[in-house]
């Protein structure tokens, strides 16, 4: 089910068969052209017409083999694509109700048997079917778990006689259903009592928790733009993202020591390894950027030699019935190259490495599509088969799919013997603490989700002592055993810490990070094993548990750990310590600066090579007054020129591209005493040689984009003459639109007349999504706004270029220059009322519903139109909300918002007008305001300091910084195109 277009086959001859190879085989003569590696074999289990489309294998705690069958992919039933991208990510006309009240699809969870141990599933049943993009199963707490898209559900099946008791109740959500071969999946219990899933890349997420009766709760919900590891606790009704980023993830791995691993269909590896609040890498461009604009880095995945695109799931075996040749080796599904491939993992620091053995399957049937693969109570591997001529997204959606066959297939050792299966049942504990100590995983993870499962207290001295006495594995499991039975207290977690494995000490903290808080003994006793802990595995899980816990506990255990200075060379405690501290910043920004007024903190390799630029890029980045104080204050800090060249590299990127608006004397003046030259603050100070580089750098086209950006913005903050030729150059002389726009912002300082001329010269010649930053520079200046309509009433501006929500914002330069306005825009002389815009509002959801738009062109218009005041997708102006996270597949709310701006206006986004003693006229909304003065954004996308002393008068605007009339000139299919563009769910990655 991967995207990528596959290479045309040639047709192979197989001499023993009278069948073309790209024709479907039967059963029986597919399993004839397998390879297998030395030492296994490969046998059929399942097929059509028993089952098809199988995506998904879990086998019950009876030993029975469960499959979801995808019978309903590609297309949700009953819904109406709206429009779609390159890539079929679709939006959709409505979101599907859960069952029962749901459109009843294709998709169906079928059971397998094998009655009489003979190893051939002999007896199948169905337990529920109509499901609608049904994607994995868990079993536990009286029924089955159904991860239904964009629904989690519980079928209550108390009596275990697979019929469920009543309609399921619905868990979460939210879950996106933008692109059915990417949408969450893998549902998989973890050892710790949670529900762990994965969310594909092409999918986003709007995640609400339900109440137990089924409502979705008062919380907000949580956003996710795709490509994470997310868990569910169904006894405290809790959801979170684990770990953000990483491939499309279609199949989770949770080891034996509980780690957790995803395939990877974006690169040449085998797949991630991901950690508790950890940024993976992600498609950013196609798939959006972190949600943390402050983490300052990512994990890419495991290293590998570079292989054929690899994806899907893997697991990593743990039986002991494949033979030890075997053991801990990586078995993962090829769907693309029909095949399935065996590798080492090999820890590396605080994560691991791949390398591939050679491949356990191959096949010379170019219908073997591989897509899951499970461990059996057995000990043998089976592996779900798609079974099709080829995987490509794309052909899928034309129809060029094969729905109606599938097979599962058994990986197992030569010669091997099926032993008969050891029972388990909550009712009887003892059996379940003897599978703690199973040499095959899947018990020891069965026996742990069963006395998860358990409403009775159970004896705890029995877990308590093969904790202390029994093997590191078995020890490992009876620690979660005892976490899920609620016996982790502070003295057993006091003991747990002073074992010698490492898992266990890692584990231990982990759980006692996950309640959020502990006892200030427990707390002092991790900050301690952080300066002695020998074990990188269990330091880097110390760094995750620190982001957790409350600053007065966390950071002690971040100060401890910082002075490890072997993990700077680690390729990823570095970042886990920074996240570590990035939270504390966003929450208290005195306990950070507490943190790093140790000065021995500063010679510590980790700090310096690895935190230092970034805590002040961190404090440098928001702009907000407060938190450019703590910038000031860590330069005051700093130690050493070393210390303060890293420093200064910090403010440097967080201002690249960005005008110094709001930065504060005293940061620059500690700038210039550090030595911190660059061109932006020589600028500000007016050094003469400064001033001429600066100039240079605008007009050199060969120069660093982000470097002239940052240069323009600083050019337009000091009333420098000189200047003034530069700018027009790069107004009329650049073909790239974010340079014109700045120099258009930067030439407003300016007074003189001749600019506004100059500029009325170029107008025509300007593209459209310039000519409303320049129209905001003429409105700016009364005088420039008289030349401005004059040469509109001259006939010398054709009236039709200007938009009538830009020619609205010309009224503000007095009541001459409204007169003149609303003579030649008679559209804007009244205002429509709330009321009248109704009808309008009616009709564009009319024209929107009617058929699909395309979002390609629609992206363009959302450029010109939007584009200077809203992000989307982490392109755009920051003037109003960004809109990625908006509830943008709500048709009504949509054109109300954009039709009627003023009907309601978030807070934090109401306008101002201000007028300056320099007679300038700005509108905008307040980004900071204190005692020195204001910080204002522009409805052109500028963000001005103003200081207090510059201020003639502030007032409150009547309405929305937005304007009525955005889609006012828009044809019908222009107006599909623009809301096919703002409805999508994923970036569009046509290149631009």
């Amino acid at each position: 089910m991967s995207r990528i277009r596959l290479h045309l086959a040639a047709v192979l001859a197989v001499a023993s068969l009278a069948v073309r190879a790209d024709a479907p085989r039967t059963p029986a003569e597919s399993a004839g052209l397998f390879r297998v590696a030395e030492g296994l074999v490969f046998e059929p289990l399942l097929s059509e017409p028993e089952i098809a489309q199988p995506v998904s294998l879990t086998f019950d705690e009876r030993g029975r083999l469960w499959v979801v069958e995808y019978r309903q992919y590609p297309n949700p039933a009953g819904l109406r694509q709206v429009s779609h991208d390159q890539f079929w990510r679709a939006v959709y006309d409505r979101v599907p109700e859960p069952p029962p009240r749901h459109v009843r699809g294709a998709d169906r969870i079928s059971i397998h048997e094998d009655t009489d141990g003979d190893g051939t599933l002999d007896r199948h049943s169905v337990f529920v079917d109509g499901l609608n993009i049904a994607t994995s199963v868990a079993f536990g707490r009286g029924g089955v778990f159904v991860l239904n898209p964009p629904y989690l559900l519980f079928y209550p099946d108390r009596d275990h006689n697979d019929v469920p008791d009543g309609d399921p109740q619905v868990l979460l959500s939210g879950f996106g259903l933008e692109d059915t071969h990417s949408v969450a999946n893998s549902l998989r219990w973890g050892p710790d009592g949670w529900l762990y899933g994965c969310q594909g890349s092409t999918v986003t997420a709007n995640i609400r928790v339900h109440d137990v009766d089924g409502k979705p709760g008062t919380t907000p919900p949580q956003y996710s733009q795709g490509q994470n590891i997310w868990r569910y606790h169904p006894g405290r009704r809790v959801y979170e993202v684990f770990s953000e980023g990483g491939g499309n993830a279609f199949g989770l791995e949770i080891d034996s020591a509980g780690r957790i691993f995803s395939g990877h269909n974006g690169g040449n590896t085998r797949g991630f390894h991901y950690q508790q609040g950890a940024y993976l890498q992600k498609g950013f461009d196609k798939h959006g950027p972190l949600s943390n604009p402050h983490a300052f880095g990512y994990f890419p995945a495991m290293s590998h030699p570079e292989v054929d695109r690899f994806t899907h799931t893997f697991v990593i075996y743990d039986s002991g019935s494949l033979g030890k040749a075997f053991q801990g080796r990586l078995f993962g599904v090829e769907p693309l190259q029909g095949r399935v491939v065996m590798s080492e993992v090999v820890p590396e620091g605080s994560t691991f490495r791949t390398r591939d053995l050679g491949p356990a399957v191959t096949s010379e049937d170019r219908w073997f599509r591989p897509v899951d693969i499970e461990l059996g109570p057995d000990g043998a591997l089976y592996v779900a088969d798609w079974y099709d001529a080829q995987v490509n997204h794309y052909r899928n959606h034309e129809g060029k799919i094969d729905a109606s066959n599938g097979r599962v297939y058994r990986l197992a050792a030569a010669g091997w013997k099926r032993e008969r299966m050891m029972p388990l049942s909550p009712t009887r504990p003892d059996g379940l603490l003897s599978a703690l100590d199973h040499p095959n995983r899947w018990y020891r993870q069965q026996a742990l989700r069963m006395l998860g499962d358990r409403t009775t207290p159970m004896r705890s001295l029995d877990l308590e002592e093969i904790l202390r006495r029994s093997g590191p594995q078995t020890a490992l499991n009876a620690l979660w055993a005892l976490h899920l039975a609620g016996r982790l207290d502070d003295t057993l977690a006091m003991s747990a810490l002073e074992l010698g494995d490492v898992q266990i000490r890692a584990w231990t903290i982990r759980l006692l990070g996950d309640q959020g808080r502990m006892s200030p003994g427990l707390s002092a006793r991790l900050a301690q094993l952080a300066l002695t802990e020998p074990a990188i595995e269990v330091r880097a899980q110390l760094a995750c548990t620190a982001r957790r816990l409350p600053m007065e506990q966390g950071l002690p255990m971040v100060r401890s750990l910082l002075s490890r200075d072997v993990d700077a060379e680690d390729a990823r405690q570095p970042l886990l310590l920074w996240w570590a501290i990035e939270s504390a910043c966003t929450r208290n920004r005195e306990s950070v600066v507490a943190l790093v007024s140790d000065r021995e903190l500063w010679k510590r390799p980790l700090f310096q090579r690895h935190l230092l630029s970034r805590l002040m890029r961190r404090f440098s980045d928001t702009g907000k007054a407060e938190d450019l104080a703590v910038a000031a204050r860590l330069l005051k800090l700093s130690p050493d020129a070393a210390s303060t060249g890293r420093l200064v590299q910090g403010f440097e990127e967080a201002f690249q591209g960005r005008a110094l608006s709001g930065v504060p004397d005293s940061l620059l003046e500690a700038l210039d005493r550090a030595g911190g030259e660059s061109p932006v603050l020589g600028i500000r100070r007016g050094n003469p040689a400064a001033i001429e580089g600066a100039l240079a750098l605008v007009a050199d086209p060969n120069a660093d984009l982000t470097r002239r950006l940052q240069v323009v913005a600083a050019l337009g903050e000091v009333k420098l003459p000189q200047a003034i030729p530069g700018m027009m150059a790069l107004v009329r002389g650049t073909n790239r639109i974010e340079l014109r726009r700045a120099a258009l912002g930067a030439l407003q300082i300016h007074e003189d007349l001749s600019v506004a001329r100059q500029i009325l010269v170029s107008l025509p010649d300007l593209p459209a999504e310039l000519r409303g930053s320049a129209v905001a520079l003429l409105a700016g200046r009364a005088t420039w706004t008289a030349e401005f309509l004059s040469a509109v009433e001259a006939g010398r501006i054709d009236r039709g270029l200007i938009l009538v929500d830009q020619a609205r914002s010309l009224r503000g330069a007095g009541p001459e220059a409204a007169r003149r306005v609303g003579h030649l825009w008679p559209e804007l002389a009244v205002s429509a009322s709330s009321a009248a815009m109704e009808p309008e509002i009616v009709r564009l959801g009319a024209v929107i519903r009617a058929e699909g738009g395309s979002p390609y062109p629609g992206k363009k218009l959302f450029g010109e139109r939007c584009g200077v005041c809203h992000r989307l997708f982490a392109r755009g102006g920051e003037v109003g909300p960004d809109l990625t996270a908006f509830q943008r597949t709500d048709l009504a709310n949509l054109l109300l918002n954009i039709v009627n701006p003023s009907a309601e206006i978030r807070e934090g986004y109401e306008a101002f007008t201000v007028e300056t003693r320099d007679g300038r006229t700005l509108t905008g909304f307040i980004v900071d305001r204190d005692a020195q003065g204001i910080v204002l954004r522009t409805s052109d996308g500028r963000t001005l300091s103003l200081p207090s002393k510059d201020v003639e008068s502030m007032d409150r605007a009547s309405g929305s910084l937005m304007p009525e009339g955005l889609l006012s000139g828009l044809s019908d299919t222009q107006v599909r195109d623009l809301f096919a563009y703002l409805r999508s769910t994923q970036p569009l990655n046509d290149g631009n």
